[in-house]
């Protein structure tokens, strides 16, 4: 199985703390060896990064980890290969265009039979089940709402509804973007927690790494992370229900 890493901040924010922690369990505390990816919203552009080998030796991950890019936005993902070899164009996140705003996918799972429901506007380009299913949920968001609907909540009880017809064909903890929203999906596992006033210590599980958060951030700053597994020990986590669709809009639940 692989895991997911999030992030929706109401101000521009660094994932560096979180960042550190994921990507040693990508082949150091953890077997997702095949490969890493992330992506960064600067409003509706995107800074992605991704290397189809180990997060936890690679040179571009010691490079995100130590540079503090600025987002509201962020998707992360490691992978431990089921479906697909480990190459590029497998590694997650993935990216397609919709209403003139970029969405991000990743996956954690596998789901079989996917590659049987058919595709039309959106193709894969690599061979994973992950990338078939984000295709086939993007069709079917295009084909109901040709223009984005007045009310964010339509779309997001079509969401809803489209991910648990894919949790029907397997396990599917999904993390999905439209440069706005953050949606979080739970087929098994998935928490997240929210950071806001007053503001304390975190330690992380899978490096010694500890930082206070009441000197990096204002009083009026809201960061809600999300991850497979939590990635803290000392604080606590909201852990999703199975079915569950959790949305978030400049760090808080909407």
């Amino acid at each position: 199985m692989c895991e997911l890493l999030g992030m929706s901040a109401n101000t521009p924010t660094d994932i560096c703390f979180s960042f550190s922690g994921l990507m040693q369990r990508g082949g150091r505390t953890g077997p997702h060896r095949d490969g890493w990816g992330i992506a960064f919203y600067d409003g509706p552009g995107v800074r992605e990064f991704r290397d189809p080998y180990p997060s936890c030796d690679s040179e571009i991950a010691k490079l995100v980890r130590n540079y503090p890019i600025k987002s509201e936005i962020v998707i992360s993902h490691i992978r431990q290969a089921n479906a697909g070899r480990v190459c590029l164009e497998n590694t997650h996140p993935f990216i397609r265009e919709l209403w003139g705003r970029n969405w991000t996918f990743a996956h954690n799972g596998q789901l079989k039979g996917i590659k049987k429901k058919p595709l039309s506007h959106y193709l894969p380009i690599g061979t994973t089940d992950s990338e078939h299913a984000f295709c086939w949920l993007m069709d079917a968001i295009r084909e109901r709402f040709p223009k984005p609907p007045k009310r964010t909540s339509t779309l997001h009880r079509f969401i809803h509804k489209q991910c648990d017809e894919l949790r029907t064909m397997g396990v599917f903890n999904m993390l999905l973007t439209d440069s706005r929203h953050l949606y979080c999906y739970c087929s098994t596992r998935l928490s997240w927690i929210t950071r806001k006033a007053p503001f304390d210590q975190a330690c992380l599980k899978d490096t010694e790494l500890t930082v206070d958060f009441a000197k990096e951030t204002t009083q009026s700053d809201i960061v809600t992370v999300v991850a497979t597994e939590p990635l803290t020990t000392n604080e606590q986590w909201n852990r999703m229900k199975a079915g569950e669709l959790a949305v978030f809009h400049k760090g808080g639940v909407v």
